[in-house]
């Protein structure tokens, strides 16, 4: 018998795992559908030796310090600042759109912030309200910009145009009057030293927590015992697609292993103008391995496949809110994750979620136990990421 049975072994599970077991002494069986630990942030090492990542680029940044001092209990860093190009009108540009960026494209010598504002400005579209994806950019940097960088990215990324998608998609990429050609500005930028998937391991080990993977849910969903739920899949999965499935976008990828050190001078390159692909990642750019190979993967968009992203339209949050509110008549399952809550959530949002989640259940247990709520001494409430 289990006092919690944890679904999904990414960094949602993994986290509140930890925390009750190591917390609250709790007893926790966490199992995972895939043949192992990690979710998509699982890494391993491939033929050439090189350490790659399985589905994708995982790039960890935060502004918290409660996140990344909480994760530091199980990894050494690697510090890493993630620069990215897009291959537009021919050439291989800073992106986010910086100065540095305009300057290449059109032939210019902007020297600062105001030149480079003025250049935006004159270009941008006024917009009266703000909805879509489509909005957010060509009010700020206007339609020509918007075409070059951003609309077929978004087209193969997302399957639909970004004047149908919200505007939350487009607002996470910021434009730039500086030199800056950091894809992040976050205060915490590393990469784990040995690793994501040792980070979980060291993670889960705990005399407290079993690990299954391979197994479903439903699998075992009426078998094991346990006393209350965390559920990090996807929510309509959960109550068995009562009403009808949520849209989700997926990934397919190609791993390869090319005979030369490097293939590109910086970690991934995006393609929004051409090729069936998105972007291409070059993994000893992350690790700081030495090789005389490298290995690389293409990331193709797809519409099947495992859900990676939920796909923001208001259609879609409508159904979630069904669910969600149908979740709510489960006080004994915590949905967290991105799945669970059908949000884009950046690796350092799950964490702060997850962290925040086990905190209420702290006071839960606290309150039934002494009638009194106790401190959480590994976070305090305003500095967890509240996504």
């Amino acid at each position: 018998m289990f006092d919690w049975l944890v679904v999904g072994a990414g960094f949602a599970g993994s986290v509140i795992a930890e925390r009750l077991a190591s917390q609250l002494d709790a007893k926790v069986l966490v199992i995972d559908r895939r043949p192992h630990i990690g979710g998509n942030a699982y890494d391993r090492l491939d033929d050439a030796g090189i350490l790659i990542h399985q589905y994708g680029p995982h790039i960890f940044h935060t502004n918290s310090d409660a996140v990344f001092d909480y994760l530091s209990q199980f990894t050494r860093w690697r510090p890493y600042e993630h620069r990215v190009l897009a291959e537009v009108d021919g050439q291989r540009v800073p992106i986010p759109i910086n100065r540095t960026t305009i300057n290449r494209l059109y032939g210019l010598s902007l020297s600062t912030d105001a030149e480079a504002e003025a250049f935006f400005a004159a270009r941008a579209e006024p917009i009266e309200k703000i909805k879509t994806s489509e909005d957010v950019v060509v009010a700020s940097v206007g339609r020509e910009l918007y075409e070059k960088f951003f609309r077929g990215y978004t087209r193969k990324q997302w399957g639909v145009d970004p004047s149908d998608l919200d505007k939350s998609v487009t607002a996470r990429v910021p434009t730039r009057t500086n030199t800056d050609d950091r894809y992040f500005s976050d205060t915490h930028q590393a990469m784990p030293a040995d690793g994501y998937t040792r980070m979980f391991e060291r993670m889960l080990d705990h005399p407290n927590i079993t690990v299954r993977t391979g197994i479903d849910f439903d699998q075992i969903r009426d078998i094991v015992t346990y006393q209350r739920l965390i559920f990090t899949g996807p929510i309509d999965e959960y109550f068995r697609y009562v009403y009808g499935r949520l849209p989700y976008r997926s990934l397919s990828f190609k791993h390869v292993t090319l005979d030369t050190e490097w293939h590109q001078s910086v970690a991934v390159v995006n393609y929004p103008q051409t090729q069936d692909y998105t972007r291409v990642t070059e993994y000893k750019h992350l690790t700081g391995q030495s090789n005389s190979r490298t290995s690389l993967t293409y990331e193709y968009p797809t519409a099947d496949g495992d859900p990676y992203y939920p796909i923001p339209r208001e259609e879609n949050q409508a159904i979630f809110r069904k669910y969600q509110a149908l979740a709510r008549s489960h006080p004994d399952v915590h949905f967290i994750g991105r799945l669970a809550t059908y949000r884009y959530y950046n690796m350092d949002q799950v964490v702060g979620q997850a962290l925040a989640t086990f905190k209420r259940i702290r006071e839960e247990h606290a309150e039934h136990r002494t009638g009194r709520r106790l401190p959480d001494p590994h976070l305090q409430a305003e500095e967890v990421v509240q996504p």
